[in-house]
């Protein structure tokens, strides 16, 4: 849930100002373990800017791993620890220098976790570490990360799920909203799909998180290759192309 929230900041919807969104995706983090929200932040927006363009939305699995992940052992490995790919993943496609934001990610998670080392010890922060691994693992929210943009029915490249998850997920599942809409909050998409019925009611939908991880993992046609890949940021001119400048 945590991780979500830092998904909403990182769009600017908990706060006006841009900085404070920052900060409090900072603040978010510290539970996780592990520094992301800044380095988050700076991919997803290009994900929303440049959906499925090859080398710049990192959010699409390497070659590599469309290669390797094909079998049902294989695939429920990186289901399992589907967290580390998307962590490496950035450095690899599309290394980027880091900058003040990501530097006080890093000082502020560290310093938090010395905290809770020396207070708690190294279960406790086991605790922390083993929980994020779990809660972006073989867990049912988890499973927004294929039911998103997994090809699982042709010429689909995007679902939305509208089902209990929501919930603990600041309604994230309300995915094609989201991307027609990057600036409305998770809390307004369900009135985004009710006003506009006839464009998300019509098109094939996500029935289950839970669902979704079973199929990715035991369909042998459902591949880390299961993705859209665009070769020219051009053919992805949409609405969004506007997501990264605004919420700079």
């Amino acid at each position: 849930m945590l991780m979500l929230a830092m998904h909403e900041l990182s769009h600017n919807l908990g706060f006006k100002s841009p900085n404070l969104n920052r900060w409090f995706g900072l603040f978010a983090n510290l539970p996780l373990g592990v520094p992301s929200s800044a380095t988050f932040r700076k991919y997803h927006l290009e994900h929303h800017r440049y959906q499925g363009v090859h080398g710049v939305d990192v959010d699409v699995p390497t070659a590599l791993e469309g290669w390797f992940f094909c079998t049902k052992l294989r695939k429920l490995f990186f289901v399992t620890f589907q967290i580390f790919f998307y962590a490496l993943r950035p450095g690899i496609v599309r290394p980027k220098a880091p900058g003040f934001w990501e530097l006080m990610n890093w000082f502020c998670q560290i310093s938090f976790d010395l905290l809770v080392l020396y207070v708690g010890g190294t279960k406790r922060l086991g605790y922390f570490l083993l929980s994020s691994l779990l809660g972006t693992g073989l867990h049912p929210v988890a499973g927004h990360f294929i039911a998103e943009h997994f090809v699982f029915v042709p010429g689909t490249e995007t679902y939305s799920y509208y089902g209990f998850w929501n919930l603990f997920a600041f309604n994230v599942g309300y995915h094609n909203e989201h991307h027609d809409f990057p600036f409305v909050p998770g809390t307004r998409l369900p009135q985004v799909r009710a006003i506009a019925k006839e464009y998300y009611d019509n098109i094939p939908q996500c029935e289950s998180w839970i669902c979704v991880l079973w199929n990715f993992i035991m369909d042998d046609n459902i591949t880390g290759f299961s993705r859209v890949k665009r070769l020219d940021r051009s053919s992805n001119a949409t609405g969004n192309d506007l997501a990264e400048k605004k919420a700079s």
